[in-house]
Protein backbone atom coordinates (compact mmCIF):
# COMPACT_ATOMS: atom_id res chain seq x y z
CA UNK A 1 0.00 0.00 0.00
CA UNK A 2 2.78 2.41 0.92
CA UNK A 3 4.55 1.58 -2.33
CA UNK A 4 1.39 2.48 -4.26
CA UNK A 5 1.08 5.71 -2.29
CA UNK A 6 4.65 6.67 -3.15
CA UNK A 7 4.20 5.60 -6.77
CA UNK A 8 1.11 7.73 -7.21
CA UNK A 9 2.72 10.88 -5.90
CA UNK A 10 1.23 13.71 -3.86
CA UNK A 11 -2.24 13.39 -5.43
CA UNK A 12 -2.65 10.11 -3.57
CA UNK A 13 -3.00 12.17 -0.38
CA UNK A 14 -6.32 13.86 -1.30
CA UNK A 15 -7.56 10.57 -2.75
CA UNK A 16 -6.75 8.86 0.56
CA UNK A 17 -8.53 11.65 2.45
CA UNK A 18 -11.58 11.15 0.22
CA UNK A 19 -11.47 7.44 1.02
CA UNK A 20 -11.37 8.04 4.78
CA UNK A 21 -14.19 10.61 4.68
CA UNK A 22 -16.36 8.39 2.46
CA UNK A 23 -15.84 5.41 4.79
CA UNK A 24 -16.79 7.50 7.82
CA UNK A 25 -19.96 8.74 6.10
CA UNK A 26 -20.98 5.22 5.08
CA UNK A 27 -20.59 3.90 8.62
CA UNK A 28 -22.39 6.88 10.17
CA UNK A 29 -25.33 6.76 7.71
CA UNK A 30 -25.65 2.97 8.01
CA UNK A 31 -26.05 3.42 11.77
CA UNK A 32 -28.28 6.50 11.61
CA UNK A 33 -30.65 5.26 8.89
CA UNK A 34 -31.70 2.06 10.64
CA UNK A 35 -35.43 1.62 10.11
CA UNK A 36 -36.24 0.89 13.76
CA UNK A 37 -34.46 4.07 14.79
CA UNK A 38 -36.32 6.20 12.24
CA UNK A 39 -39.75 4.51 12.40
CA UNK A 40 -40.39 2.95 15.82
CA UNK A 41 -43.09 0.28 15.46
CA UNK A 42 -46.59 1.07 16.75
CA UNK A 43 -45.76 4.70 17.55
CA UNK A 44 -49.10 5.93 16.19
CA UNK A 45 -50.87 3.24 18.25
CA UNK A 46 -49.10 4.42 21.41
CA UNK A 47 -49.96 8.05 20.65
CA UNK A 48 -53.60 7.13 20.07
CA UNK A 49 -53.74 5.36 23.45
CA UNK A 50 -52.28 8.40 25.19
CA UNK A 51 -54.75 10.62 23.36
CA UNK A 52 -57.69 8.44 24.38
CA UNK A 53 -56.58 8.56 28.01
CA UNK A 54 -56.01 12.32 27.76
CA UNK A 55 -52.35 11.84 28.70
CA UNK A 56 -50.82 13.79 25.83
CA UNK A 57 -49.19 16.34 28.10
CA UNK A 58 -46.42 18.68 26.88
CA UNK A 59 -43.92 16.43 28.65
CA UNK A 60 -45.19 13.34 26.83
CA UNK A 61 -45.10 15.14 23.50
CA UNK A 62 -41.52 16.24 24.22
CA UNK A 63 -40.58 12.59 24.88
CA UNK A 64 -42.17 11.57 21.57
CA UNK A 65 -40.34 14.38 19.77
CA UNK A 66 -36.95 13.36 21.17
CA UNK A 67 -37.48 9.63 20.66
CA UNK A 68 -37.05 9.35 16.90
CA UNK A 69 -37.23 11.29 13.61
CA UNK A 70 -40.79 10.03 13.11
CA UNK A 71 -41.61 11.15 16.66
CA UNK A 72 -40.21 14.59 15.91
CA UNK A 73 -42.49 14.81 12.89
CA UNK A 74 -45.61 13.51 14.66
CA UNK A 75 -45.03 15.76 17.67
CA UNK A 76 -45.51 18.81 15.45
CA UNK A 77 -48.96 17.48 14.56
CA UNK A 78 -49.79 16.71 18.19
CA UNK A 79 -49.03 20.28 19.19
CA UNK A 80 -51.68 21.37 16.66
CA UNK A 81 -54.15 18.54 17.28
CA UNK A 82 -56.86 20.90 18.51
CA UNK A 83 -56.71 22.82 15.24
CA UNK A 84 -58.21 21.82 11.92
CA UNK A 85 -57.03 18.90 9.81
CA UNK A 86 -55.38 21.30 7.34
CA UNK A 87 -53.37 23.03 10.07
CA UNK A 88 -52.18 19.68 11.42
CA UNK A 89 -51.13 18.50 7.96
CA UNK A 90 -49.27 21.73 7.24
CA UNK A 91 -47.35 21.43 10.51
CA UNK A 92 -46.51 17.79 9.76
CA UNK A 93 -45.38 18.59 6.23
CA UNK A 94 -43.20 21.47 7.35
CA UNK A 95 -41.46 19.41 10.04
CA UNK A 96 -41.26 16.46 7.69
CA UNK A 97 -39.17 18.47 5.24
CA UNK A 98 -36.67 19.27 7.99
CA UNK A 99 -36.57 15.65 9.15
CA UNK A 100 -35.90 14.37 5.63
CA UNK A 101 -33.16 16.98 5.22
CA UNK A 102 -31.52 15.59 8.37
CA UNK A 103 -31.79 12.05 7.00
CA UNK A 104 -30.00 13.22 3.83
CA UNK A 105 -27.15 14.72 5.84
CA UNK A 106 -23.69 13.97 4.39
CA UNK A 107 -25.15 12.34 1.25
CA UNK A 108 -24.20 15.36 -0.86
CA UNK A 109 -20.65 15.04 0.47
CA UNK A 110 -20.62 11.36 -0.50
CA UNK A 111 -21.84 12.24 -4.00
CA UNK A 112 -19.14 14.92 -4.29
CA UNK A 113 -16.45 12.41 -3.34
CA UNK A 114 -17.81 9.99 -5.96
CA UNK A 115 -17.41 12.75 -8.57
CA UNK A 116 -14.11 14.25 -7.44
CA UNK A 117 -12.07 11.10 -6.69
CA UNK A 118 -11.82 9.87 -10.31
CA UNK A 119 -10.97 13.40 -11.45
CA UNK A 120 -8.12 13.52 -8.95
CA UNK A 121 -6.97 10.16 -10.26
CA UNK A 122 -7.14 11.39 -13.84
CA UNK A 123 -5.19 14.51 -12.93
CA UNK A 124 -2.50 12.35 -11.35
CA UNK A 125 -2.32 10.23 -14.49
CA UNK A 126 -2.04 13.29 -16.74
CA UNK A 127 0.76 14.72 -14.60
CA UNK A 128 2.48 11.33 -14.65
CA UNK A 129 2.23 11.10 -18.42
CA UNK A 130 3.73 14.57 -18.73
CA UNK A 131 6.72 13.31 -16.75
CA UNK A 132 6.95 10.24 -19.02
CA UNK A 133 7.04 12.38 -22.14
CA UNK A 134 9.67 14.51 -20.49
CA UNK A 135 11.83 11.40 -20.09
CA UNK A 136 11.21 10.49 -23.75
CA UNK A 137 12.42 13.91 -24.85
CA UNK A 138 15.60 13.53 -22.83
CA UNK A 139 16.45 9.84 -23.28
CA UNK A 140 14.43 8.82 -26.32
CA UNK A 141 12.31 5.68 -26.57
CA UNK A 142 15.10 3.15 -26.48
CA UNK A 143 14.57 2.09 -22.85
CA UNK A 144 11.16 0.42 -22.89
CA UNK A 145 11.46 -0.63 -19.24
CA UNK A 146 11.77 2.94 -18.01
CA UNK A 147 8.81 4.04 -20.11
CA UNK A 148 6.63 1.15 -18.97
CA UNK A 149 7.49 1.84 -15.35
CA UNK A 150 6.66 5.52 -15.75
CA UNK A 151 3.32 4.79 -17.42
CA UNK A 152 2.47 2.22 -14.74
CA UNK A 153 3.11 4.78 -12.00
CA UNK A 154 1.02 7.34 -13.88
CA UNK A 155 -1.98 4.99 -13.94
CA UNK A 156 -1.86 4.27 -10.21
CA UNK A 157 -3.77 7.44 -9.30
CA UNK A 158 -6.56 6.67 -11.76
CA UNK A 159 -6.97 3.20 -10.29
CA UNK A 160 -6.97 4.65 -6.77
CA UNK A 161 -9.50 7.33 -7.67
CA UNK A 162 -11.87 4.80 -9.24
CA UNK A 163 -11.46 2.49 -6.24
CA UNK A 164 -12.78 5.29 -4.04
CA UNK A 165 -15.41 6.64 -6.42
CA UNK A 166 -17.20 3.40 -7.32
CA UNK A 167 -18.11 2.33 -3.75
CA UNK A 168 -18.95 5.94 -2.84
CA UNK A 169 -21.39 6.17 -5.75
CA UNK A 170 -22.98 2.82 -4.91
CA UNK A 171 -23.48 3.71 -1.26
CA UNK A 172 -24.83 7.14 -2.20
CA UNK A 173 -27.50 5.55 -4.41
CA UNK A 174 -28.29 3.00 -1.71
CA UNK A 175 -28.73 5.56 1.07
CA UNK A 176 -30.62 7.94 -1.23
CA UNK A 177 -33.15 5.21 -2.01
CA UNK A 178 -33.44 4.31 1.65
CA UNK A 179 -34.16 7.92 2.62
CA UNK A 180 -36.81 8.13 -0.12
CA UNK A 181 -38.56 5.00 1.17
CA UNK A 182 -38.37 6.20 4.77
CA UNK A 183 -39.83 9.57 3.75
CA UNK A 184 -42.79 7.84 2.09
CA UNK A 185 -43.39 5.68 5.17
CA UNK A 186 -43.19 8.68 7.51
CA UNK A 187 -45.68 10.55 5.35
CA UNK A 188 -48.04 7.58 5.57
CA UNK A 189 -47.69 7.47 9.36
CA UNK A 190 -48.32 11.20 9.59
CA UNK A 191 -51.52 10.87 7.57
CA UNK A 192 -52.58 8.00 9.80
CA UNK A 193 -52.07 10.16 12.86
CA UNK A 194 -54.25 12.93 11.46
CA UNK A 195 -57.04 10.53 10.55
CA UNK A 196 -56.87 8.74 13.91
CA UNK A 197 -56.94 11.91 16.00
CA UNK A 198 -59.74 13.38 13.90
CA UNK A 199 -61.81 10.23 14.32
CA UNK A 200 -61.70 9.31 10.63
CA UNK A 201 -59.85 6.05 11.11
CA UNK A 202 -59.52 3.29 13.69
CA UNK A 203 -56.17 1.94 14.74
CA UNK A 204 -55.05 -1.52 15.82
CA UNK A 205 -51.81 -3.03 17.09
CA UNK A 206 -48.76 -3.92 14.96
CA UNK A 207 -49.05 -0.86 12.75
CA UNK A 208 -52.20 -2.06 10.99
CA UNK A 209 -55.37 -0.01 10.69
Amino acid sequence: MLELMYAGGWLMVPILICSVVASAIVVERAWSLRRKRILPPNLVVEIWKLHRREQLTPERIAEIRDGSPLGRMLASGLVNRRHSREVMKEALNDTGRHVVADLERFLNTLATIASVAPLLGLLGTVLGMIDVFGVIMEAGVGNAGVLAGGISKALVTTAAGLSVAIPALMFHRFFDNRVAKLAIDMEEQALRLVEVLKGEREVVEDGGS
